[in-house]
């Protein structure tokens, strides 16, 4: 200690001059006690820990943490200081003393581990204690680097446990599930429904698809309620296959609930199969939150009434006074964007007799196959993984935002040969919180400098019937031009578009550029995706740019945005608590996960009293989530 005194500079402060020989800073007090500053006398030797900034005088650290010690000038503790993470209240100095106080506890009782060592032997995995000793209290000799990547093997102790932990608790759930009776649904008299319908349909269904048909008519075939993921890039067709399956259900006399997370998707799945059961006698009913009063007195009659043999709406499907005469079949689109909870709520609406109905999950977010096995551990996976013939690759260039004039020639040369462009902004109107391009704005000045075309605008804002009407005329190609915030970014099937143009496209993640540069390439002509960023960019903007102009695979965007937003986001899970580890990243521990599925294998045959308590240790009651 250099130097301590009390200075009066605009408020009351203690200032603290301390050196270690190589060069000196201050220490800065705004609440400080007497003997807090008798403790401070010149010689005293300390350290101290904070952040450093630039101060008035060079510099300093405001209220440092900061440590007496000895007259040893390499003296050092027996352990290194850990630094939690900090909620309103609590001080990092009252932290560290509650794991201290937990430490001594269990250093005189040890904590079970309720993972057996045939399964932790061959992974070499330290002891629990042990493990928990070390991260809470690492000696001064330890790798550093490995502890603040996550990757000392102490930590993965830890990961291992909770991604066990996890993984038990969606094993729990299917079997819980699994055990409830289900109506099997058996094929009709020959030629069926369903296959009358796939005989009307004007393409042939890809091998992919035909594929995950029959692991889903296999599922519905059974007495116990199927569940079951299906997931598949942009543009694969999981919809028709999501078509037959209600097709089968109303061949065995069951009502079909179709739920999207958007209503702009919902109108769009609602269209669709209403065109393709035009033929077959199968009454639709829409119900979402913008009906009227008399439109879903209406729709709710019919579901109670079993008039309507398929509902196709929003999360108000699983409202309360919506009932169903007698619902077999769940579907629901774009799971990550609803969660588990409201997933099975639907479930509940379908209860009959003690049964419950099937469930067929869709997302056209892939997922790698060893996250989706741990995520989605209660749910079998069918994956779709090849298109529709005749989709040609869409071609992805990244352009600073001053080369826009270049973009306006490029789509007056697509509209002349007769083809159709997007342009998307992220925004309605001008914000001047947000430095980006509004919608409305953007539509004004393309249709002056186009004034040969004819220009469009469609936004969340605008009355669904308002906006319905735009959309079908540019699907009928009277529109050149549309000018659209993010509601395209599923639900709109276009094939003459070949052109998208992305405002902005440094604030957009990685899957939702990727679902909109899916609105173009549905047809045979080449198309381009044409990224409009504002410089400079942020690493983590660049890098997805890249990904987008390296790739147009959706497992392989799908793993690098995993890698950039982490699991919570894609897997709609963060509203359920499922995913929210404390210690595990999927990400970074997924090699784990092989060995945590095995683990589970094993626990779940031959040590399945230990699973509760480890359950309750991680999850608390958690595992009871699925039972609404």
């Amino acid at each position: 200690m250099l130097l301590c005194e009390v200075a009066f500079r605009g408020r009351r402060q203690l200032l603290c001059r301390i050196g270690d020989g190589s060069g000196s800073l201050t220490l800065r007090f705004f609440h400080f006690s007497g003997s807090q500053q008798q403790g401070m006398a010149r010689g005293t030797r300390l350290r101290c820990f904070g952040e450093i900034r630039r101060g008035p005088g060079g510099p300093e650290i405001v209220h440092p943490e900061y440590r007496r010690v000895g007259g040893e000038v390499n003296a050092t503790e027996d352990t290194l200081t850990p630094i939690y993470p900090l909620t309103e209240g609590v001080q990092q100095g009252r932290l560290r003393q509650l794991t201290g106080m937990a430490l001594r506890e269990l250093s005189q009782r040890a904590v079970r581990d309720w993972i057996p060592p045939a399964v932790l032997q061959p992974l070499d995995l330290p002891p629990l204690h042990a493990a928990l000793d070390f991260v809470h209290r690492p000696p001064p000799d330890a790798n550093t680097e490995l502890l603040a990547s996550g990757r000392h093997p102490m930590q993965r102790r830890l990961a291992f446990e909770e991604l066990l932990a996890h993984q038990l608790s969606l094993r729990l759930l299917r079997r819980e599930i699994q055990r409830d009776p289900g109506w099997g649904f058996a094929a009709g008299n020959a030629p069926s429904l369903v296959a009358r319908f796939a005989d009307s349909l004007p393409f042939d269904l890809t091998r992919a698809q035909l594929r995950a048909w029959q692991e889903i008519e296999r599922d519905l075939a059974q007495s116990s309620p199927m569940l079951r993921l299906v997931q598949g890039d942009v543009g694969c067709g999981k919809t028709v296959v999501a078509a037959l399956a209600a097709a089968r259900a109303a061949e065995a006399g069951f009502q079909t609930a179709v739920m999207a997370p958007t209503e702009l998707l919902a109108e769009q799945h609602g269209r669709n199969f209403s065109n393709w059961f035009a033929a077959f006698d199968l009454p639709l009913t829409m119900l979402t939150g913008k009906r009227t009063a008399a439109a879903r007195n209406r729709a709710l009659a019919d579901l109670a009434s079993g008039a309507a043999k398929i509902a196709i709406g929003t999360h108000a499907l699983f409202q309360e006074g919506v009932e169903f005469e007698r619902l077999g079949l769940v579907i629901v689109d774009e799971q990550h964007r609803f969660g588990v909870h409201q997933r099975l709520l639907l479930r509940e609406k379908g209860r009959l007799s003690g049964r419950f109905p099937h469930q067929l999950i869709m997302t056209a977010t892939p997922i790698p196959r060893t996250l989706a096995m741990t995520a989605y551990a209660d749910l079998d996976v069918s994956i779709i993984d090849e298109l529709p013939p005749g989709r040609t690759p869409v071609k992805t260039v990244a352009l600073i935002e001053n080369r826009r004039d270049e973009v306006v020639v490029r789509i007056r040369d697509a509209c002349r040969q007769k083809r159709q462009a997007y342009w998307v902004c992220p925004l309605v109107e001008e914000s001047d919180q947000l430095n980006a391009q509004a919608a409305e704005e953007t539509a004004a000045a393309l249709a002056e400098a186009l004034p040969e075309l004819t220009v469009a605008l469609v936004h969340g804002r605008m009355a669904s019937r308002e906006k319905d009407a735009v959309m079908a005329r540019f699907k009928e190609g009277k529109i050149d031009l549309l000018v659209a915030t993010t509601v395209i970014e599923v639900g709109v099937d276009v094939p003459n578009a070949s052109l998208m143009v992305i405002e902005n496209a440094e604030r957009m993640g990685l899957a939702q550029l990727h679902q909109l540069r899916g609105r173009v390439g549905r047809g045979s002509t080449e198309s381009t995706c044409v990224l409009l960023y504002r410089a400079p960019l942020t690493e983590v903007a660049r890098e997805r740019l890249g990904v987008m102009r390296s790739t147009n695979d959706g497992f392989e965007i799908s793993r690098r945005d995993l890698e950039l937003r982490g699991p919570g986001e894609m897997l709609g899970t963060r509203q359920t608590g499922l995913m929210q580890m404390r210690v595990a990243d999927l990400v970074r521990d997924a090699d784990l996960l092989p060995q945590v599925q095995q683990a589970a294998e094993l626990m779940m045959s031959e040590n399945a009293a230990n699973i509760a308590p480890l359950l309750r240790r991680w999850i608390g009651q958690g595992e009871r989530f699925g039972k609404v």
